[in-house]
């Protein structure tokens, strides 16, 4: 049995401009996971499971040494689905004669009743067999190749996002991402995996950052799911261009500000760039009539600010996930305390570093 672990992942500042490409980033890795197992099968096809869809088991197969599907209800497992064809594409390219598996997923990404705490589920299981798939045929692919075959992959099914919560779970704990030109990309898709994985992709950056020594990372949870392609997609349809391109420069002079305090292990600076990242994506939030920071959001900040941390949303707002970074010599009780009293959850969640 191949078992692979993909963490689940968190921004922590440069959403919405990330979209863009060449827009930084910084975004972690955390140690809750989706878990890929790959068992042999002495069956002529393969089954695709999950513990979170118990009565919806895929089956697929090899014809001709490529993957096809026999089952039709695959609506569960798109991102499954398509990252085995990538790999697929890419392994057969390599030569590789394609068996049949039985692939089976599990997801701690979730609340314990099922509802999503926004730390990137598709993206992590995307990631999950991406890895699963190339350890079964005990290819030592490098980082940056798993991160391309995990994009393409998620942007064939979702068709937006900036990928970095793919590149936080290909290579765990913290890091600047800027994304890639993903209009360069669809024009290059008709080329062969292999070579497209091989080619320099415009504007891509993925640099690991190491925190402050002082720097801990509080995370707070609304109990509001949100979904990220749908607040994407309202803010390009409703910005003013002027507005938005002040809004672009700005954020990226605040993410590289901020990269340039985890270089000079400056707390106080990644905590004065975190609050104007918040006002930025307040005002991002006003021309564009989408309600980025939710009341009860707002509340996690407030108490955080309150009591010497820097705070803001993470992600794409709308509920979801607030962060917090406070020196590890203050006191978060009270920050924690306070949230509990106005109904916010603290994920006791690490960082995940890969080994």
């Amino acid at each position: 049995m191949i078992s692979v672990k993909a963490p689940g992942k968190l921004y922590i500042a440069g959403e919405y401009a990330v979209v863009e490409k060449g827009m930084p980033s910084i975004v972690v890795a955390l140690n809750q996971f989706i878990t890929v197992n790959i068992n042999e099968t002495n069956n002529v096809n393969g089954k695709i499971s999950s513990k979170q869809y118990p009565n919806n088991i895929i089956k697929w197969h090899i014809i001709n040494n490529k993957f096809q599907m026999i089952s039709n209800n695959i609506n569960d497992f798109e991102y499954v689905i398509s990252a085995i064809k990538i790999t697929f594409n890419y392994i057969s390219s390599l030569g590789y004669k394609l068996n049949c598996f039985d692939v089976n997923i599990d997801s701690s990404l979730n609340s314990s009743d099922g509802k999503k705490y926004g730390l990137g589920s598709s993206a992590a299981v995307t990631v999950g067999i991406v890895k699963a798939i190339l350890k079964y045929y005990d290819l030592n692919t490098s980082l940056e190749k798993v991160f391309k075959l995990s994009s393409i992959a998620h942007l064939d099914v979702q068709g937006n996002g900036s990928l970095g919560d793919i590149a936080a779970s290909v290579y765990g704990g913290w890091i600047a991402y800027s994304s890639f030109d993903r209009d360069w990309l669809k024009k290059n898709r008709n080329i062969g995996v292999e070579e497209l994985i091989n080619l320099t992709w415009p504007e891509l950056r993925i640099e690991p950052l190491t925190p402050p020594a002082n720097l801990e990372l509080l995370i707070g949870w609304t109990g509001t799911p949100a979904s990220t392609s749908s607040l994407v997609n309202k803010v390009e349809k409703n910005y003013d261009k002027k507005d938005y391109n002040t809004f672009l420069s700005d954020s990226k002079k605040c993410i590289n500000r901020m990269i340039s305090g985890f270089h000079k292990k400056s707390l106080r600076l990644i905590q004065k760039e975190i609050l104007v990242n918040r006002l930025l994506l307040t005002k991002l939030g006003k021309f564009t009539g989408i309600n980025i920071e939710t009341p009860k959001l707002n509340k996690l900040c407030q108490i955080a600010i309150k009591n010497h941390g820097a705070a803001k949303s993470s992600g794409a707002g709308g509920g979801d996930c607030g962060i917090v970074i406070i020196d590890k010599k203050s006191s978060k009780n009270k920050i924690i305390d306070e949230w509990k009293n106005n109904d916010i959850q603290r994920l006791n969640l690490k960082i995940h570093k890969n080994l």
